[in-house]
């Protein structure tokens, strides 16, 4: 309805535009040139207007003449863009599908058609990636890299394939990298810091530490990588104020003041540690500065005092007992701590020499080895490895802080099926 009445408006408007030019009265006359040309009015009006009118579509036809290589171009980029979308649509698909011949045909037209944007950039990196191509998925995300708008997908990349190829050092810096081109994201610190640890890179680690991290085996270590004696003392002491209980860190300090010709401070030291957590590398630690075999026995009566009745002292005082020749001293201890329930293979292999000692036959003591406990060792609260040595993080797992001093089998890992 409103067209119908739009046209009939405009046709009235014409009509009554054409009545009132032709009752214009009057002629119109030009001479040129000697010659003279006489029109009327209404003739004259409607040529001028026919005039103005084709002056209008003449430079409509100028300017389409002028603009048809831009218009040509733009054409030619606007095909190009609905063939590259297309082309992205495709890749997407081919990736979910798990066709990698297909997305990398498809990611490789796509940049054609689009050229080296972040997001084809981004498709390239993944479909090489799915098709185990190593060097275009590195490629791409190293261009992505050089783009300041794009950096972190590109570092974030990078940083995964050295992950995967286990480079820790390449990976830790690919991190830090990448928190320099985006500060805050909450994946770089926890990110680094594990890396921190797989590189061996202990203060890094510490550094890098929050708050749930186990700053006392981080210390710890960094101590004793740390080449300059006063920043290693003052870690190891750090530590040690973060857990008493943890012989390493005891140790290390111990260490430190030892050092520095501290000998009493480092002594109250290891005996505090003694009354908190007993264990036979403090004691060893305790006495290593004593060599006569009475004066050992008597060192060690002096480092339990605090703790006499724990198993490890017992087993101590038993050893350098045995060592001194009080044979009834040491198998007083063993019995004791047998008769607490204490049942260890290297208490029973220490009776056997005590009855050795005693010209006693020793045989049942070595039967009870057999079936005793194991001993204790590092093993690893995260994934059940044992170490030998301490370590501040499993070389299996590279859990930080994870390694417990403890005797009996590792627990059994619950699995679920189906």
């Amino acid at each position: 309805m409103r067209r119908v009445l739009s046209v009939l408006v405009t046709g009235g408007v014409f009509i009554a535009l054409a009545w009132v030019i032709a009752e214009l009265p009057g002629h119109v006359t030009a001479e040129l040139d000697g010659t003279t040309i006489e029109a009327a009015t209404p003739v004259v009006v409607t040529g001028f207007l026919a005039l103005l009118l084709l002056g209008y579509w003449a430079s409509r036809l100028l300017s389409a003449l002028l603009n048809l290589p831009a218009l040509t171009s733009r054409w030619r980029a606007d095909r190009r863009r609905r063939g590259g979308d297309a082309a992205v649509t495709q890749t997407l698909v081919a990736l979910a599908a798990g066709d990698h011949a297909k997305a990398r045909r498809a990611a490789h037209r796509t940049r054609a058609m689009l050229g080296d944007t972040p997001q084809t950039l981004l498709l390239a990196a993944e479909a090489g990636r799915l098709a185990d191509r190593d060097d275009e998925t590195e490629a791409a995300y190293r261009a992505l890299a050089d783009n300041p708008d794009a950096a972190l997908l590109g570092y974030r990349g990078l940083f995964r394939l050295a992950v995967a190829r286990q480079d820790w050092r390449e990976a830790a810096a690919l991190a830090a990298q990448a928190e320099k081109a985006y500060p805050g994201a909450s994946w770089f610190r926890p990110e680094r810091g594990r890396l921190a640890v797989r590189a061996g890179d202990w203060a890094a680690a510490l550094a890098l530490s929050d708050p749930g991290t186990p700053r006392a085996a981080l210390g710890t270590a960094a101590a004793l990588a740390e080449p300059n004696p006063a920043f290693a003392a003052n870690l190891a002491k750090q530590a040690w104020k973060d857990d008493p209980t943890l012989a390493p860190a005891v140790l290390a300090y111990a260490a430190t003041l030892r050092s520095a010709g501290k000998e009493r401070r480092a002594l109250s030291i290891l005996r505090h540690a003694w009354t908190l957590a007993p264990h036979p590398d403090i004691a060893e630690a305790a006495l290593s500065e004593v060599s006569s075999p009475l004066d050992r026995a008597k060192a060690a009566q002096r480092l339990t005092n605090a703790n006499p009745e724990h198993a490890e002292s017992r087993l101590l005082l038993a050893r350098t007992a045995l060592e001194a020749g009080l044979t009834g001293e040491a198998r007083h201890q063993v019995e004791a701590a047998q008769a607490a329930g204490f049942n260890q293979r290297r208490l029973w292999l220490l009776r056997a020499e005590i009855d050795e000692a005693e010209h006693k036959d020793g045989r049942a003591a070595l039967r009870h080895a057999a079936d005793a406990l194991p001993d204790p060792i590092w093993r690893c609260q995260a994934c059940h490895a044992e170490h030998d040595l301490w370590r501040g993080a499993c070389r299996s797992c590279a859990t930080a802080g994870s390694l417990r001093w403890v005797s009996g089998p590792p627990k059994p890992r619950l699995t679920i099926d189906g």
